[in-house]
């Protein structure tokens, strides 16, 4: 059995990978230690073969004139050129490969382990799970360092390492949390576990879209009770017949659809092109009641032309947008929902010092907890969500 591991950087094969480079804790297989290794860095698309037998240290000497500063470039190379890579190592032997996590919050060794999974080499493919600081695993297998194993790691970190323990590159930085004293794997069960588990770390953009419902809208019971919440609420300050209601990034349209079915026009508004396309699919049949707007709150703001009887700005302040923005947009009410520490942080201050505006409602929608995602691959903390109304003192320019 040939262990294949491919990293994004040479350091990841020490950092995430150790006891598979030391042959320490077989694996279901039973294969024994100290066996053919070969490390793939991606950085460089070079394979390295580590040799048999020796020190843990004299295993590790490979890996040493291989780790690069901080800046330099270190991408994926993309499943097609992967599974050509990989099938050209093996040449028909068997093999096991081990790589990144689809989830591991460095965003270039999370497309790396998302894309050895998908490409098409027919091997068993295991994922460290690596660093992740908001998911907790659900591991298959983990492998604890003794003390000599710590001690090598550490070793080759001070010794070839040194400037990534200082650089304020986030993604190449090495601290406490990204030297893991017990090695975790698991292995991905198909394509949607593996989609989405690169899909929940995204934010924004094509990365974030990647799957259809990447945070689970559908399927997590904190996010229907949180949008049944915020229906109820939103009608409690709006009725239907008051006039239609704009929607600010509203995704694929959980939150659309149940107020269409509460009888209000709902103006959803949605700038990435993925998530707008299965938003207008599924308000398709109730065309006359949504319209979809390929707007973001910037335009909205530098565009007013679409007015509404309250705009709705629902989890989706997160990403740096301007609070002043509101002030142009045509309504006289907005209601918009964050978590706790958001509103604490963002909207509280800016409220304070706003003049144009007044806060007339704030309502709990949904407490916080912790919830399995992905299958129960992993959980995490949902931070619950709070709902302030806020309703203009002056008139609008």
């Amino acid at each position: 059995m040939i262990e294949l591991v491919v990293v994004l950087r040479a350091e990841d094969a020490a950092l995430d990978f150790l006891s598979v480079l030391s042959g320490a804790g077989a694996g279901p297989e039973g294969d024994a230690a100290g066996g053919e290794v070969r490390v793939l860095c991606c950085d460089t698309e070079r394979w390295l073969t580590l040799p048999p037998g020796g020190t843990l240290a004299e295993r590790l000497a490979p890996l040493a004139p291989e780790v690069r500063q901080a800046d330099a470039p270190a991408v994926s190379p993309g499943p097609g050129k992967l599974a050509e890579l990989l099938t050209g190592a093996v040449a028909g032997r068997s093999a096991r490969v081990w790589t990144h996590s689809p989830a591991d919050n460095r965003r270039e060794r999370g497309r790396l382990g998302r894309d050895v999974a998908a490409a098409d080499h027919g091997l068993p493919v295991r994922h460290a799970v690596g660093y992740s600081p908001y998911l907790q695993f659900v591991s298959d297998e983990e492998r604890p360092l003794d003390r000599a194993g710590v001690t090598a790691k550490l070793d080759f970190v001070n010794r070839y390492c040194g400037p990534l323990l200082s650089t304020e590159a986030s993604e190449s930085v090495i601290y406490t949390a990204r030297v893991p004293a017990t090695e975790r794997f698991f292995t991905i069960e198909g394509p949607r576990e593996r989609e989405g588990l690169f899909a929940l770390l995204a934010s924004l953009g094509e990365e974030a879209a990647t799957v259809a419902d990447p945070w689970e809208f559908e399927s997590s019971v904190y996010e229907r009770t949180r949008l049944d919440a915020t229906t109820a609420w939103i009608a409690g300050h709006r009725l239907p017949g008051e006039g239609p209601l704009v929607e600010v990034g509203a995704c694929e349209g959980a939150l659309t659809v149940r107020l269409a079915a509460k009888g209000y026009r709902v103006a959803a508004t949605e700038p990435n092109p993925l998530f707008r396309d299965r938003l207008a699919a599924r308000v398709a049949t109730g065309a006359d009641s949504v319209r979809v707007h390929p707007d973001d709150l910037e335009g909205l703001a530098a565009s007013p032309r679409l007015p509404g009887a309250a705009y709705l700005l629902i989890e989706m302040l997160y990403y740096g947008q301007r609070l002043d923005l509101l002030d142009t947009l045509p309504t006289d009410l907005v209601l918009l929902a964050l978590e706790p520490a958001a509103l604490a942080e963002r909207v509280r201050p800016w409220l304070a010092g706003a003049s144009g505006w007044e806060q007339v409602d704030e309502t709990v929608l949904v407490a916080p907890t912790l919830e399995t995602v992905c299958g129960g691959r992993a959980y995490l903390s949902k931070r619950g969500s709070t709902g302030i109304a806020l309703r203009r003192t002056g008139d609008r320019d």
